[in-house]
């Protein structure tokens, strides 16, 4: 296992399993500029080591995965131009090639619900609590949960929560379709390991196809998504031959 505390976010490796951790318990992980940047930091060594089949989001301490950002960080932008051209962390999140599955406890607000949101999957305890409450502070979020709410729950549901701000719970959350394994408190972290063993247990190239194909499902035709799926298919085809051939020659 390797550690890594700078920046209030630490990559760990056990296994194929890495784990991505949300660090500053304090202050319920809220997200400061330079956790922005460590998230990037870590989301390219999980692309970059092979080991890592599937990545974890966890946050730190026993109350949130995620507070959101920390207000206080965002009065260092010295303007709107500063805002708009700043260090985004979700589109790391969304360029991991392997899956990500979130384990949410407590609070995931604002930025903690856009991290989630940006997983593929979404292991969540029934005492977690989801907030989008940028609309109350005068402004909307700008790390996708407009994007993904509305594809994982459709339009209604979406703006229900995103014009209101209004906080909901992890039941909700299910009904609606935004968590795909609802646990007991306590046990989501378990079930996420649980859960990311099972798929790190796999062929990556497979996994890797699978989560390829149906990312370019919300953004493909048909016919486009019917091809991509065939050409990944058949890249999977020539892996396992690269491999047999290679298990032959040992022989």
């Amino acid at each position: 296992m390797t550690n890594d505390t700078d920046g209030a976010v630490r990559f760990d490796l056990t296994g194929n399993v890495a784990e991505i951790v949300l660090d500053r318990p304090a202050k319920h992980n809220a997200l400061t500029p330079a956790m922005y940047r460590k998230i990037a930091a870590c989301c390219a060594e999980v692309n970059d080591t092979a080991q890592a089949n599937v990545v974890i989001f966890r946050g730190a301490g026993e109350r949130a995965f995620c507070a959101g950002s920390d207000i206080k960080a965002l009065e260092g932008y010295e303007d709107f131009w500063a805002w708009r051209n700043r260090f985004d962390y979700i589109p790391p999140i969304l360029s991991l090639r392997k899956p990500a599955i979130a384990a949410v406890k407590g609070w995931a607000l604002g930025g903690g619900l856009e991290i989630a949101l940006a997983c593929d999957l979404r292991v969540v305890a029934r005492s977690a609590v989801f907030a989008a409450p940028e609309v109350q502070l005068g402004w909307n979020g700008a790390g996708g949960a407009a994007q993904h709410m509305t594809r994982l729950c459709g339009q209604g549901q979406a703006l229900k929560y995103l014009l209101t701000g209004d906080r909901f719970d992890a039941t909700e959350a299910a009904r609606i379709g935004m968590v795909e394994y609802l646990v007991d408190p306590g046990e989501e972290l378990t079930r996420a390991r649980a859960l990311a063993q099972q798929i790190a247990g796999y062929a990556p190239h497979a996994t890797q196809a699978v989560k390829a194909a149906v990312r370019g499902a919300m953004d493909l035709t048909l016919e486009q998504g019917l091809r991509n799926e065939n050409e990944l298919m058949s890249l999977c085809f020539a892996k396992a031959e690269q491999s047999r051939l290679r298990t032959a020659d040992r022989e």
